[in-house]
């Protein structure tokens, strides 16, 4: 199990992305009711999802207006009625929580800078630091283990919440306590990038930049604590690196504010005739404005997806202009969802790209933020969207056109390599 402090989800509720049209990242609530397949397992069709229910908008803010009314908490109130909805991607925030997921699509969260995972032995490992990070600049590395976080032992706790104390939210911690420890699967929520709720305050309410953390560390049998104070940082969502073969590879964590235009510039600075491995594992989603600016960086122009707003049928369109010469293969697994969907089933059935991996995760639904009476807001589902050749994704997912558990990477590099995007010796 892994997890990071720029992923989590206040009070163990399903939250979604905010502010504009957006695909709900939700991944560690499929998780907690079993409806996310392990990453790398390939996902039989007949097990497809049930698609969401909806929410009643007018009944949610109703519900709220009453609890008003009656001196109690209008964001439990809505929160209810959407849970008796089976809206299984709607959530309720209130108006801080809200702002906070404005910010993590702005891909920013609070925290020291590290990703951490459970050891087959039960130690909390980092698995890597954020350069110019607290946690960096302390000396703390991959590799090292966490014993204490201010002087509370981690080995029994779940890595979400060992990450929510990191990030100072006692009450995400708090929470963590009765939830299931499985809530954050291996490399999904801790993937760089990923959006959710980061610079979560602590249970005063105020915000946790700026107050210090004491992390217990092991290392080789050395034991020491470092004091780190809590910084508000920036995730990057997009990684580029040359693989063998001399192709590009380009990792996508989440779909937050500016991504689409940095997966531009990456095919655009591309050496001419090589490929790209677009790699979409473990991402969980967020903008649905930059997943079709990264699908335009293939495409020029056209349709990218359709979708309905409580039966009016829109459709989506890429900017013209982008690379339709050079080979690309998508790389997918169970964690990929959403707004990540809406890119590979593009791709794929614009015939641009060939897909290499396990089923992704089917989260095809829209969510509209909709204002309650006393300020917090109710994020609803209130469609659904379709590929360009009609294929529905909630529930069913994109099935691969080579389907691949492990080793996908090297098999979507022979697959690149068979397109001509690589050199060959």
């Amino acid at each position: 199990m892994s997890g990071s402090e720029s992923f989590e989800r206040p009070r163990g509720l399903r939250r979604g992305a905010a502010l504009t049209l957006v695909f709900a990242t939700v991944l560690a609530t499929a998780a907690a009711t079993n409806s996310l397949p392990r990453t790398g397992d390939e996902a039989p069709a007949e097990r497809a999802r049930p698609v969401s229910s909806t929410a009643d908008r007018d009944e949610v803010a109703r519900a709220a207006a009453d609890a008003m009314a009656n001196g109690t908490s209008a964001t439990d109130a809505a929160e209810e009625v959407v849970s008796r909805s089976g809206d299984r991607w709607g959530a309720v925030y209130d108006k801080r929580e809200y702002e906070e997921f404005r910010q993590a699509l702005d891909g920013e969260y609070t925290g020291v800078g590290l990703w951490a995972r459970r050891t087959a032995g039960g130690l909390v490992e980092v698995t890597r630091v954020q350069p110019g990070g607290p946690a960096q600049k302390a000396g703390i590395g991959a590799g090292d283990i966490i014993r204490e976080v201010d002087g509370r032992g981690v080995a029994k706790r779940p890595v979400t919440e060992v990450m929510a104390l990191l990030r100072g939210d006692t009450r995400s911690a708090a929470a963590e306590d009765t939830a299931d420890a499985q809530n954050s699967p291996d490399d999904a929520p801790g993937a760089p990038g990923a959006p959710g709720a980061p610079d979560r305050p602590d249970a005063s309410g105020e915000s946790a930049v700026g107050t210090r953390v004491a992390l217990g560390l092991e290392r080789e049998g050395r034991r020491w604590t470092e004091n780190l104070s809590r910084a508000r940082l920036t995730t990057e969502s997009v990684t580029v690196d040359t693989i063998e073969g001399g192709a590009l590879r380009i990792k996508v964590g989440a779909f937050t504010k500016g991504t689409g235009e940095r997966v531009r510039e990456a095919v655009l600075e591309a050496p001419k005739g090589a490929g790209v491995l677009l790699d979409l594992r473990g991402n969980a989603g967020g903008l649905v404005s930059e997943a079709v600016r990264a699908t335009s960086a293939f495409l020029d122009g056209g349709l990218v997806a359709t979708y309905d707003i409580r039966g009016e049928q829109r459709a989506l369109y890429a900017d013209p202009g982008g690379d339709t010469e050079r080979p690309v293969v998508v790389v997918v697994d169970g964690g990929t969802m959403s707004a990540a969907e809406l890119v590979t089933g593009a791709l794929k059935d614009r015939g641009r790209s060939v897909t290499v991996g396990s089923r992704t995760f089917g989260k095809g639904s829209v969510q509209m933020p909709s204002k309650l009476p006393d300020g917090s807001v109710a994020e609803l589902t209130v469609g659904h969207y379709r590929t360009p050749a009609g294929h529905g994704v909630d529930g069913q997912g994109v099935t691969p056109d080579l389907q691949v558990g492990e080793g996908a990477q090297e098999r979507a590099r022979t697959v690149l390599s068979g397109l001509g995007g690589t050199e060959t010796e």
